[in-house]
């Protein structure tokens, strides 16, 4: 296969968002995004490219097109319901300092 071929290839290849959880993390967080051919090479891709310096214990690759988003545009008719039920909402409690990551 020639070069060209290869290159043609690899814009067809699917767009993955990337997200690390690093050494002192709770959380994954959004580092970027990389196109590849299945899974697992977005799984070593990511690897090698956002988490050069060992920042990082955990990657998940999720197919961009798998991704479901609200839209900015629609964020006060979106978010507006959860605003009346202020019971959801910690400001109520006191929470001890023995209890980690709140």
């Amino acid at each position: 296969m020639s070069d060209s071929n290869t290159a043609g290839a690899r814009h067809d290849w699917p767009l993955y968002e990337v997200f690390v959880r690093g050494k002192r993390g709770l959380n994954h967080v959004h580092v970027g995004s990389l196109h590849a051919a299945d899974d697992q090479m977005a799984l070593h891709h990511a690897r090698d490219l956002y988490t050069r310096r060992n920042e990082g214990v955990s990657i998940w690759v999720v197919r961009a097109s798998a991704i479901a988003a609200s839209s900015p545009d629609e964020k006060d008719p979106f978010f507006a319901p959860s605003g009346d039920k202020v019971y959801r909402h910690p400001t109520f409690y006191d929470i001890p300092e023995s209890v980690p990551h709140m």
